[in-house]
């Protein structure tokens, strides 16, 4: 039975915390590709103190957008502007501000977030009136793929355009971007803030890793004209970011509230072993064996039945993320977690570490109670009841 609560224990342990981390490294992964797909890594804009929410224009063709190669950590360089307007559809209004993207525009990645319809086909001269709005602007305004709606734009004079809808995205950051963001093609744009083919508001900049965004922004910094700044998505969505760290944390604290109830199960499963065998230790030492050989046989005995509770452990955490993963039985609601389902990232070197640190920990833990060992007399030992 002891040998039991203690495979079953380190189990347990193991299993929550293989749940626990997948889960949260599916948490981030979703959030932050959702995030880096409609905002890539890193930003490029003007050096302004305009506090208007349209960006100043600049020539986006400098040395990151024609040469993005001889950047080592840039994948993928796009410009972007934007402009706020006013929808009437239905009799309903609703004030939104437009994201205009070009034919650069990267749509596999932006792909995942595409819920009905197409993109926006970009036409060769001029500009498309497509337009790809959330399906949080869809539901309010009542309108769906190849509804027509008009749009008012806030300048002087005011004008106003009839654009189709092409297709409908939902990324579930409402906060953020549904709730207020429609894409459309930049042509549009230059055409209604008179700029010139050129010009845009900003540049999207996608990484080839997101692990090397500080020295990608420093690289980009001193390598950019002078008067445009480079700012990095993590700190334009710092609460997301933050929440995410926080997620990190808080499952780090269960780590270690897990390794502290382990080895204290360990611990008295090791001394209710050595009770068990006091007699047994008297006789090998009366036979002329020495306390090394016998805690080792305390410490093999005690590591055999962690790895079978690893074993165990990986089997049923393993099994439970298989199963959320294959059938998302478990369900959220994505306006407090971005999300409508618990995700899971297969990240089989978190598993492994999550089995080493266990097995590590455990095992040196394992080493203060066969330290009796070496207190117990022989003839007292034989005598033991």
């Amino acid at each position: 039975m002891i040998h039991r609560i203690s495979v079953a224990s380190v189990a347990i342990g193991l299993s929550a915390s293989v749940v626990a981390f997948l889960i949260m490294n599916g948490f981030k992964q979703t959030v932050e590709n959702k995030i880096y797909s409609f905002s890539a890594h890193l930003l490029v804009n003007s050096i302004t103190s305009n506090n208007s929410m349209e960006e100043v224009p600049f020539d986006f063709n400098i040395n990151l957008y024609q040469y993005p190669d001889s950047f080592p950590e840039v994948d993928h360089v796009q410009e972007y502007s934007h402009k706020g307007g006013l929808i009437k559809h239905n009799q309903d209004i609703l004030g939104v501000m437009l994201k205009g993207v070009g034919k650069s525009f990267d749509q596999n990645r932006f792909a995942s977030n595409m819920v009905d319809g197409g993109f926006i086909h970009f036409k060769d001269s001029g500009y498309s009136n497509e337009i790809v709005i959330s399906r949080a602007i869809a539901n309010k305004l009542d309108a769906k793929t190849g509804d027509q709606i008009n749009i008012h734009f806030f300048q002087n004079p005011p004008r106003a355009r009839k654009l189709k809808i092409a297709g409908i995205y939902e990324t579930n950051l409402s906060d953020y971007f549904d709730e207020k963001i429609i894409i459309c093609d930049i042509g549009l744009i230059q055409r209604l803030n008179g700029w010139e083919p050129n010009q845009a508001g900003g540049l999207q900049v996608f990484l080839k890793d997101p692990a090397q965004t500080q020295l990608a922004y420093e690289n980009i910094t001193d390598r950019i004209p002078f008067e445009l700044y480079v700012e990095k998505t993590s700190d334009r969505y710092i609460q997301v970011f933050e929440w995410l760290h926080l997620i990190t944390r808080q499952v780090r604290i269960l780590l270690v509230i897990i390794l502290l109830v382990i080895c204290v199960n360990m611990i008295s499963v090791i001394l209710i072993l050595v009770m068990e065998r006091t007699t047994m230790i008297g006789m090998l030492k009366a036979l002329g064996s020495g306390n090394g050989l016998i805690r080792n046989i305390f410490l093999f005995q005690g590591v055999q039945l962690v790895l079978k509770g690893l074993g165990l452990g990986n089997l049923i955490g393993l099994g439970l993320c298989f199963i959320q993963y294959k059938f998302r039985l478990i369900r959220l609601d994505p306006e407090n977690y971005y999300m409508d389902f618990v995700p899971i990232a297969w990240e089989w070197g978190t598993v492994l570490w999550l089995n080493l640190i266990i097995l590590l920990v455990v095992s040196v833990v394992l080493i203060l109670p066969v330290a009796i060992i070496s207190r117990i007399r022989p003839l007292a030992a034989i005598r033991f009841d």
